[in-house]
């Protein structure tokens, strides 16, 4: 799946999809920014509640760490109605893989050539922007990992894209 991702900047979770759908809300998580990186210190991801103060996420990350696509997340909401992680509550056991194509590289700046890089794995995942070509994306548990990281291994090496993981599992990390 490819999708261009244009409302990271809402503040809040208002409007139509609010009215139409009371079960899925969005979970806003605070980190720090790191030096070199994207200066937000919010990310926004959509979830469906699951309890009184739970919700699976239901979007890859591009920027929080620690937290995965199907993982159960626990949250407070504010005064404002604002929905603020509080910590995971249960792992999915899938992985979060960001891939950002080298401008000058054989790929371009082409999150599309990325998405289709891992189209035969069947991942899922979403861009960030035209501007800013940044593909996260998410590993299932059951996917065949050592052939995804050798993918990511390979795209370095030739020069197509730098990558990291913003989740891991124990599989992951053996594979």
């Amino acid at each position: 799946m490819t999708e261009t991702y244009g409302d990271r900047d809402r503040d809040r979770d208002e409007g139509p999809d609010r009215d139409r759908d009371r079960d899925r809300i969005k979970i806003w998580f605070r980190f720090v920014p790191r030096e070199g990186w994207l200066p937000q210190d919010t990310e926004g991801l959509w979830a469906e509640r699951v309890g009184v103060d739970t919700a699976r996420v239901a979007n890859v990350p591009f920027l929080q760490d620690g937290v995965a696509e199907g993982d159960v997340v626990r949250y407070r909401t504010d005064g404002e109605g604002l929905h603020w992680a509080t910590g995971r509550a249960a792992a999915s056991g899938n992985v979060t893989v960001r891939v950002l194509p080298e401008r000058s590289g054989p790929l371009g700046p082409s999150a599309r050539a990325v998405h289709e890089r891992f189209a035969p794995f069947g991942l899922g995942g979403e861009s960030f922007s035209a501007e800013f070509p940044l593909v996260a994306l998410t590993v299932p548990v059951d996917a065949p990992l050592t052939e995804i990281k050798a993918l990511l291994e390979r795209g370095t090496q030739d020069g197509w894209w730098h990558w990291e993981t913003g989740c891991t599992t124990d599989a992951w990390n053996a594979a």
